[in-house]
């Protein structure tokens, strides 16, 4: 018998008083009137069970433990943000620019733990005391409608007279749309690409092409590269930078997977598993093969960090990863879309989108507020959003001559057209978290492909809808 979700609204309803009379719920501010943040906050707050005043609990990186316990002005709206990477300041500034402009209501951005960020979001609506904007990943929003955490932004829109149809493209809308209503405003694609270091290539002698990229058609044109950074990579460098867990070798089965014409991996209404297994089994050989070839050395566990630090020949990873990788010292790289080596052209992403969580006593002004900021955090501020390395969802942005003229992005803009984003099912999450269980097992040598592919299925099959 399949294990079903179900729906944790009622069961958090009934633990959330505990829950956030105990520790209360979960960016950085650079600038003041645009953020709170471990510094330069005033901490206050709900008084917890004991009767004791509860006090923000901030770590180092301006993360938020417990966003209920946060001091917040009545008069601005409040906004939970997942950005504490690099590209937090970035959005940091937009709310500045944003708040700089008189708008209907300016806004107060918290920045909460990005692995606790779900949970506290849907404890914290469950509780009637979630935040006035949110955030969400395209992968986990169809979860988030079908708990009823988030609202559908139509009739605001409506309101407002915005028509999304000319601000977006058809793809990031349908990733928003349920039940043909709108229930977030896209704000980018993130995809896993590929970055090089120049000064190994030209040690190698590897040239780039007119675009100042890697020339990849094949399976066997990576390798060719491969082999040149091999030679002359020293001891306690990489040929390629990547983990040997996780979340980016799944991505780069994800992309294999596509290029050699996988199939959804469920069907389009969640009831069954169309995963292609023989697909599946050899786009796990072919990642294998990266790690058994000596391409990845062992032991990385911050690819980015690793790339950064000059080692390594080729970093796979996401867009995000641009803007930190432009502000490294003496590092002298390229960017390029994830390289077609199969009969497809394909790639990982999602997509970050902004929500607006259920909130009853949020006022009908105030919600048409909240719908002025996520449009123009969206649309006015795609420019600065793309600073982070993300492209922008919003078409004007994308299409201006001051994102084209950004150096890095438009060497992996058309990453947007390979772009195969997760499967739009309320439990892609926990598919997610068995897939990458199960192909951590074959990057660790403990079991075979085909072994890993059969137990990535059954996780598949066991966490449908």
């Amino acid at each position: 018998m399949k294990r079903k979700t179900i729906s944790v609204l009622l069961t958090l309803a009934l633990t959330a008083a505990t829950v956030l009379a105990g520790c209360g719920g979960d960016d950085t501010s650079k600038e003041p009137d645009a953020s709170t943040s471990a510094k330069g906050t005033d901490q206050s707050l709900d008084e917890d069970a004991a009767g004791e005043e509860a006090q923000a609990d901030v770590n180092e990186d301006g993360t938020v433990n417990n966003p209920e316990a946060v001091e917040v002005d009545k008069d601005k709206l409040v906004f939970w943000s997942l950005f504490s990477g690099g590209d937090g300041g970035f959005m940091d500034q937009i709310i500045s620019d944003y708040n700089g402009g008189n708008p209907t209501k300016q806004v107060q951005s918290i920045m909460l733990v990005w692995a606790d960020y779900y949970t506290k979001l849907q404890t914290a609506v469950a509780a009637k005391k979630g935040p006035d904007i949110g955030v969400s990943h395209a992968s986990s929003l169809p979860e988030l409608v079908e708990q009823g955490v988030v609202q559908p932004l139509d009739d605001y829109l409506d309101e407002l007279g915005i028509d999304l149809s000319s601000m977006y493209s058809a793809s990031s809308l349908e990733a928003v749309t349920f039940d043909d209503s709108i229930y977030a405003i896209p704000l980018d694609t993130h995809a896993e690409i590929m970055y090089f270091n120049k000064d190994i290539l030209d040690e190698a002698g590897v040239k780039l092409n007119d675009k100042g990229q890697l020339s990849i058609a094949s399976e066997d044109d990576f390798y060719a590269i491969c082999d040149k950074i091999k030679a002359v990579i020293p001891d306690g460098g990489s040929v390629i930078s990547l983990t040997s867990n996780g979340d980016d070798p799944y991505r780069v089965w994800w992309a294999s997977y596509f290029q050699m014409g996988g199939t959804p991996l469920v069907s389009e209404d969640g009831s069954e598993v169309t995963l292609d297994k023989d697909i599946g089994i050899k786009a796990a050989e072919f990642v294998k093969g990266l790690y058994d070839k000596g391409y990845v050395a062992e032991g990385i566990d911050d690819h980015q960090q690793f790339f950064q630090s000059g080692k390594a020949g080729i970093y796979i990873g996401g867009t995000w990863g641009t803007g930190a990788l432009e502000k490294t010292e003496n590092l002298n790289f390229g960017a390029m879309p994830y390289p077609q080596m199969f009969d497809k052209n394909a790639c990982w992403a999602d997509s970050h989108t902004l929500i607006l969580p259920t909130k009853d006593s949020r006022s009908d002004e105030d919600t048409k507020a909240a719908v002025e900021f996520m449009m123009g955090a969206s649309k006015d501020g795609g420019i600065t959003w793309a600073g982070s390395g993300q492209i922008p969802a919003s078409n004007d942005a994308r299409e201006s001559q001051e994102y084209l003229d950004m150096p890095y992005r438009s060497s992996y803009m058309e990453a947007l057209d390979s772009a195969i984003l997760p499967s739009k099912v309320s439990t892609f999450n926990a598919m997610k978290s068995g897939m990458i269980d199960s192909l951590n097992l074959l990057w660790s040598g403990d079991a075979d492909a085909a072994g890993a592919i059969d137990d990535l299925y059954d996780e598949l099959d066991t966490n449908l809808p």
